[in-house]
């Protein structure tokens, strides 16, 4: 009853588009490429953070990720299994992690400030070095024009000397 292609053989493509839709979708846009630190295969792009920066933060996720594990492991262990000695106490050494975590934050974030404030101060310094060598050559040449005008007034009052002031 039904008359079929030979090309169609009663196949129906599902999901398949049409060159009308393929025409009319838009294209799909590409992502921007990201640099990362093992482009080269290496980690020469790690050279460019501090030392002491990226020894805290690797510290710092050690201890993060302990005690995420630590505090989900205890009491999981200590209801499921039953052990009640070992589940508190891996409960306090991951909240024991926890703290750890938190500190070197801390001490990073206290010794970054720190050499802020050293390097304010050096700056002070060197501001302070300049106006202290301006103020010494402003008193120099308020010394100078002092001495002058005192040398001028001297040449007023002196009655011997008969050469008309300089203008």
């Amino acid at each position: 009853m039904f008359s079929l292609d030979e090309d169609d053989e009663g196949e129906v493509s599902f999901g398949e588009s049409s060159d009308a839709e393929r025409e009319m979708t838009p294209d799909i846009p590409k992502a921007p490429s990201v640099k990362t630190f093992d482009d080269g295969g290496d980690f020469e792009g790690a050279s460019d953070v501090d030392s002491g920066t990226l020894r805290a933060f690797v510290v710092a996720v050690i201890y993060a990720n302990a005690a995420v594990f630590l505090v989900a492991l205890g009491p999981m262990v200590w209801y499921f299994e039953g052990w009640s000695r070992v589940g508190p106490v891996l409960l306090v050494a991951g909240l024991l992690a926890g703290v750890r975590t938190y500190q070197t934050y801390r001490a990073w974030e206290r010794s970054r400030d720190e050499a802020a404030d050293a390097d304010a101060d050096t700056d002070g310094i060197d501001a302070d070095a300049d106006a202290v060598e301006a103020a010494r050559s402003g008193a120099a040449d308020a010394k100078a024009d002092d001495a002058a005008d005192a040398d001028d007034a001297d040449d007023a009052d002196d009655p011997d000397d008969h050469t008309p002031p300089e203008a």
